[in-house]
């Protein structure tokens, strides 16, 4: 069981060692292209990334047949209104700035799963934890919307980057709830590719098209993303799948995104540098979280 433990702690770790890669790619991505025609390529050739591991693809589609309502409600929640939200916030305010808000993901997660899952409840002392998180958020928004031309702008990316992460929750248990019926490799890839190309089909009617004339560097990060969907979604939806995992106590290591993802943000993009508030705000939602993890361990 020991074993079990540190194996499964080491895979939550790198799947959230490549999320936090993520936001830097995304900005590099943005600056030539528009916000969900980007998500949509990026996921639906993660979802194809995917294919070259199913042993049968005639198994492959008898197992998408058999679990089609499981994977259309993964689909809508995991990828399409998840990441049409994401990359809109995203787009909207910087890069750290957007690390941060999405490293509050295990608050949202554990509040979803409590209302969602009948033995994974949250207590008044964890309600307690998660509303000290979200003033993390509030602390770091309020100086962020209340000056400047672009306050309304970075308020509404705060507000979408807010409800996906309530998206990610859901789409969370909708995977934990179904364990053992169809395989995470499976899973994954199927619905980054019906969720990749409802995204970019809706891009068609939301955004102008670009096309694809884009220098190396977009196609460079284009790839990055790709690969690091498909590879950290598949060790998720497997923890989730395992029994005994449950989706608030996973969604914890997710506290290891906003710590990388804004590190990288200051070192690589330009004119984006740590300030107090921003620090601040990680540090009230970096204790909420392992405050919540260590009450956690003892129930």
């Amino acid at each position: 069981m020991q074993k079990e433990a540190i194996k499964n702690t080491v895979l939550a770790i790198i799947a959230c060692l490549l999320w936090s890669t993520a936001f830097v790619g995304i900005k590099i991505g943005l600056e030539y292209t528009t916000p969900i025609q980007f998500a949509g390529l990026r996921f639906f050739f993660s979802g194809l990334l995917l294919l070259p591991l199913v042993k049968s693809i005639t198994k492959y589609i008898t197992a998408i047949k058999q679990n089609l309502w499981l994977v259309i409600k993964v689909s809508a929640s995991q990828t399409f209104v998840l990441y049409a939200l994401f990359y809109w916030g995203v787009d909207l305010i910087d890069g750290a700035l957007a690390a941060i808000i999405i490293g509050s993901q295990p608050l949202f997660a554990a509040l979803t799963a409590h209302v969602m899952m009948s033995n994974d409840k949250m207590s008044l002392r964890k309600t307690l934890i998660i509303s000290s998180g979200i003033s993390g958020i509030i602390l770091i928004a309020i100086p962020k919307g209340i000056s400047g031309p672009d306050s309304w702008n970075e308020l509404l990316g705060i507000a979408l980057l807010v409800v996906a992460n309530i998206a990610s929750g859901v789409g969370n248990v909708f995977v934990s709830k179904n364990r053992n019926t169809i395989s995470p490799i499976v899973l994954n890839s199927i619905q980054m590719i019906i969720g990749g190309a409802l995204l970019f089909l809706f891009s068609l009617f939301t955004e102008p098209f670009n096309g694809f004339a884009f220098p190396t560097e977009y196609y460079l990060a284009l790839s990055w993303l790709s690969f690091l969907s498909a590879t950290a979604f598949t060790l998720w939806f497997f923890l989730l799948q395992k029994p005994g995992i449950k989706v608030s106590d996973l969604n914890i290591y997710k506290f290891i995104i906003p710590v990388f993802g804004a590190t990288l943000s200051w070192v690589i993009l330009p004119n984006e540098s740590p300030d107090i508030i921003s620090i601040a705000g990680m540090v009230i939602i970096g204790a909420s979280v392992v405050l919540y993890s260590l009450l956690a361990s003892k129930n």
